[in-house]
């Protein structure tokens, strides 16, 4: 893993991408094209892009009248004023009707950095799985960012995909991706560990450090939060007895409860949740403010220690 960039740059490259091949896809941003990178869309195919102005619940609504004319509207903002500011439209507009619409937002999780409490969004993926029919995808490099951009192109109806505004690496194993399906990066018998998004990376380095312990963990990378793959969540916590979720969210209604949701009264296992603490974010560089929160690999690996 020695390339880093952004999976919410691979997000923007992979609409230029898709938008060559589908002149269905249309992009909506509010504001901030530069950010969320729709800037490539919109450099690309001019007549195709909407810019909605900073009037987030506004997009939402436009997508789901242009989903009802045969268009794939991908909409796009930062992540606390799309599942926050929009609840209500992407609830009652898009979900409730089940639009083909793509809700997209960047700047997620406390790894935004210096833009603080304000703009880190620790609760999104808890809002959009409670939302019935949503799927949910936090994709864990630039990689899987761009074949989860063409895998909601194809699925229908409305889905939330995560992004990160900081860069992380890309993983060499080039591995299959399908909604709802999660990955096994690695295998091991003492403990299954589930991450998504940043996470799994800094996941797959506690690895290497517990493993120069004598501790083998496995590292699923759960890219797909709802609908959840039941049967690898369960296989591997049947396998290790031992199961830790790692995320960059809060600890409340995210991977973590969705991983117990599938294990709770099937499953004899110990469990631990490795996240963000009730709390709110706070400003600062963003690998300080992951450090702050116990979200680097070599804290997680201690907590893993800790677990076992």
């Amino acid at each position: 893993m020695s390339e880093k960039i952004a999976t919410r740059e691979a997000y923007g490259k992979a609409l230029v991408e898709l938008g060559a091949s589908n002149d269905k896809i249309v992009v909506l941003d509010a504001d901030l094209a530069g950010a969320t990178m729709t800037k490539f869309f919109k450099a690309a195919y001019p007549d195709r892009f909407f810019d909605c102005g900073i009037a987030e619940c506004n997009m939402m609504d436009v997508a789901a009248g242009l989903s009802t004319m045969g268009l794939i509207p991908f909409c796009s903002t930062f992540a606390m004023f799309g599942a926050g500011r929009a609840y209500e439209q992407i609830r009652n507009s898009i979900a409730y009707p089940r639009f083909n619409v793509k809700i997209c937002c960047s700047h997620a999780g406390v790894s935004v950095g210096e833009d603080g409490g304000s703009h880190q969004s620790i609760e999104d993926i808890g809002l959009m799985r409670m939302i019935p029919g949503m799927t949910v995808i936090v994709p864990a490099d630039g990689n899987e960012a761009r074949k989860a951009t063409f895998a909601l192109a194809q699925m229908e109806g409305p889905a939330y995909l995560r992004t990160a505004r900081l860069a992380s690496p890309v993983f060499e194993q080039d591995y299959p991706f399908e909604i709802g399906k999660a990955n096994v990066l690695r295998e091991g018998k003492d403990a299954a560990v589930f991450a998504c998004g940043l996470m799994v990376s800094e996941t797959l380095e506690a690895a290497e450090l517990l493993a120069a312990e004598g501790i083998h963990i496995s590292v699923i990378n759960v890219h797909t939060i709802k609908p959840i793959d039941a049967a690898c969540v369960t296989k591997y916590a049947q396998k290790c007895g031992n199961v830790v979720t790692v995320e960059e969210h809060s600890v409340i209604g995210g991977l973590g409860d969705a991983v117990a949701d599938v294990l709770m009264g099937k499953v004899n296992c110990k469990f631990r949740k490795i996240g963000i603490n009730d709390c709110f974010g706070q400003s600062g560089k963003a690998k300080d403010v992951l450090r702050e929160y116990g979200l680097t690999a070599d804290q997680i690996a201690a907590k893993i220690k800790e677990t076992l």
